[in-house]
């Protein structure tokens, strides 16, 4: 009987460890990461490449450790568009038929050369969130409508920050702003605001030095204050970018800082709210 017992008790305890199985996804911007554990809860168990706000994305490189996550990946999250090229290219070499790919930039319809930080987009991470939702419940059918329920109170959960985007449309819409980068762009559409320096931005965002009447074009911008914000990449900055940051204040440009990593402790909809709420601080501020 105690033999029977102890065989029962293991048979149950595999039984659990099998139950306690979750799906392995790997993302390689924790925005994406965020939204998918979200979606998933405690059914998924989720990686994100990119995760330090102190690391310049653009210079990231992939290791060996990388490839290994990919590899017992059942779901990879990636923005495509030339943003995360380094994980195409583990992708293409390591490719299984077990793994579902989402590329983001796909989902918007976005080609290279487009900005690629779709992120900022209020309309990205909802379609975003249906497409992940959808390989989950094919591998998980078990549990499709917690997936299901899960993808409904993350799109209700961004109603707040759909109600702030509409609020500071109606009061800000048609303002002129700048940038150093085309970080914030998407959102800056989505508001009404109008983005200046579009050249510029996109000369520093691609490391390359934009031309002399660019930069002229941008300082006078400042020295004019014909611009009611100046947002700034924070998480990198080059000499030229600082530059423009240090003629804002000196002119009195109210400067808001943006940023390409989800900060540690934040979820998305927190984080984008943050960013709107110091703009809107920002923008009722100029004279």
């Amino acid at each position: 009987m105690r033999t029977f017992l102890l065989a029962l008790a293991a048979l149950l305890a595999l039984a659990a460890t099998a139950d306690a199985e979750t799906v392995p996804i790997v993302a390689a911007e924790n925005f994406y990461g965020d939204v998918a554990s979200q979606i998933g809860g405690d059914l998924v168990t989720v990686t994100s490449i990119l995760s330090n706000p102190d690391q310049d994305p653009h210079l990231f490189e992939a290791s060996a450790s990388t490839a290994r996550l990919l590899a017992s990946a059942r779901i990879v999250v990636l923005n495509g568009i030339d943003y995360d090229p380094w994980m195409t290219k583990l992708l293409a070499g390591s490719p299984s038929r077990k793994r579902e790919t989402i590329e983001v930039a796909k989902l918007m319809r976005r080609k290279s050369g487009d900005n690629p930080h779709l992120w900022y987009d209020p309309e990205t991470m909802p379609k975003f969130a249906e497409a992940l939702a959808k390989p989950l419940e094919a591998h998980d059918p078990e549990h499709a409508r917690v997936y299901e329920r899960n993808l409904g109170a993350f799109v209700a959960s961004l109603a707040p920050l759909n109600a702030k985007i509409a609020a500071m449309k109606a009061m800000h819409a048609g303002k002129p702003v700048t940038a150093t980068e085309p970080v914030f762009g998407y959102m800056a559409a989505a508001l009404g605001l109008k983005m200046r320096n579009e050249k510029f931005q996109i000369a520093i965002m691609n490391d390359t030095e934009p031309a002399a009447s660019d930069i002229a074009a941008f300082e006078d911008d400042l020295h004019k204050r014909a611009v009611a914000v100046l947002f700034f990449n924070s998480q990198t900055s080059g000499p030229l970018a600082a530059k423009m940051q240090a003629l804002a204040k000196e002119s009195g440009v109210p400067v808001v800082g943006v940023s390409e990593t989800e900060p540690p402790g934040m979820k998305y909809q927190d984080w984008m709210l943050a960013q709107l709420n110091a703009l809107d601080a920002a923008l009722a501020s100029k004279p």
